[in-house]
């Protein structure tokens, strides 16, 4: 199947007991066994439910994977994979993180004996030089939260695999979406997905979501998400399907919209830079164009005035963006990193990498872009 069809077809069914087209929300904790043991597949619904499940399977189909999984939250798909980690393993990951991923890293597992280090990825020779024989886990993500850094994930892979076979590479695909990037078909191990942003696409549901090709380290991931019990229930499964099987039409407009976005921006006298990789100005941009379809809704800019007020004016003035946590909906989204997503990193880390108080994160939506561009223009003339 072609991509579009995959989001719409791709590991479904219909229901073999009624023939609906969508799967049922099985809204059910438990299941009837004939004997101890004799079952139809399903037990409790920590283990699996029938809603989840075609969720699953849609989520191994986008990504090209034979395996998904659906779990509570996107930091709880992060946390599974950190499980599989013992005391004294390391683990090299970007200096541009979403602040909840940086937080998980260095204020819970550091204090479990897992060691961190911060790389910047655009230079692959910072991944290789920091490997040593404890390194477990490669951790990329590209474009990364809020700086819109790209990573290679073709040649970063390469060259880990390179020195050490048995290290794994994850990929945080969340701002690029299965439609933009396939990091499974680059040669990675495992794809995390914030779903509650683009893949669910209507800001009603919070979902985490991996994927991956080895039948062995699916294993090893399912038990530990069914050990810990950090799964999706069966009500945020069915609206996330819903998502997917819209997810390659809504970021068509995504994408159209961002571009409009970053250009409008770029030629603006009160904005100092953007940061959105389909400019060509974009130190990343060869390397996006190389591995993305095309470049998403996500905008970042800083202000030229780059007072902390300067930017609150803008914020608190915006009316077709809303001013809000999270991003990936159909509306469009607009966030201040350095006091709301990124408020965990400590203020001399942020700085250090560019999160300064003039940063401004725009989640482009479906909008008209009409709208969308007199939105903007109003609010940066206040």
């Amino acid at each position: 199947m072609k991509f579009n069809t995959k989001t719409i077809h791709g590991g479904q069914q219909h229901d073999p007991s009624t023939g609906a087209v969508m799967p049922p929300i099985y809204q059910t904790s438990t299941y009837a066994q004939s004997s101890p043991g004799k079952h139809k597949g399903y037990i409790y619904s920590r283990a699996a439910n029938p809603t989840r499940t075609a969720l699953e399977n849609a989520f191994a189909a986008i990504e090209n994977g034979t395996h998904g999984f659906a779990f509570s939250s996107g930091l709880s798909a992060i946390d599974c994979v950190l499980k599989m980690l013992n005391p004294g393993d390391e683990v090299i990951a970007g200096d541009d993180l979403y602040g909840g991923t940086y937080r998980m890293f260095t204020r819970m597992f550091s204090k479990y004996g897992l060691k961190f280090h911060l790389v910047d990825m655009n230079s692959i020779e910072n991944v290789t030089n920091s490997i040593s024989d404890k390194t477990k886990l490669i951790w990329v993500e590209t474009p990364t939260n809020p700086l819109m850094k790209i990573a290679d994930i073709e040649e970063i892979t390469k060259a880990v695999k390179a020195v050490n076979p048995a290290i794994l590479v994850a990929v945080d695909n969340t701002f690029a979406t299965p439609y933009l990037q396939q990091p499974l078909s680059l040669g990675v191990d495992i794809v995390m997905h914030s779903a509650t942003k683009y893949l669910g696409g209507h800001s009603d549901l919070l979902m985490g979501a991996l994927m991956v090709n080895d039948a062995k380290l699916a294993e090893e991931l399912h038990f530990i998400q069914f050990a810990g019990g950090a799964i999706a229930g069966p009500m945020d499964s069915f609206l996330a399907l819903r998502g997917v099987k819209t997810l390659h039409i809504r970021m068509q407009r995504h994408c159209e919209n961002g571009r409009a976005v970053a250009a409008y921006l770029q030629n603006h006298p009160k904005v100092k830079e953007v940061y959105y990789p389909g400019l060509e100005n974009h130190p990343n941009h060869e390397v996006a164009k190389k591995q993305m379809k095309d470049f998403g809704g996500m905008v970042s800019f800083k202000l030229k005035d780059e007072s902390q007020q300067a930017a609150f004016t803008f914020l608190e003035n915006t009316h077709v963006f809303t001013l809000a946590e999270s991003l990936g909906g159909v509306e469009s989204l607009v966030n201040h990193p350095a006091t709301m997503t990124h408020a965990s990193i400590p203020e001399p880390e942020r700085l250090k990498i560019g999160i300064t108080d003039s940063l401004i994160r725009l989640s482009v939506g479906i909008e008209d872009i009409e709208d969308l561009l007199k939105d903007l223009e109003q609010a940066l003339n206040i």
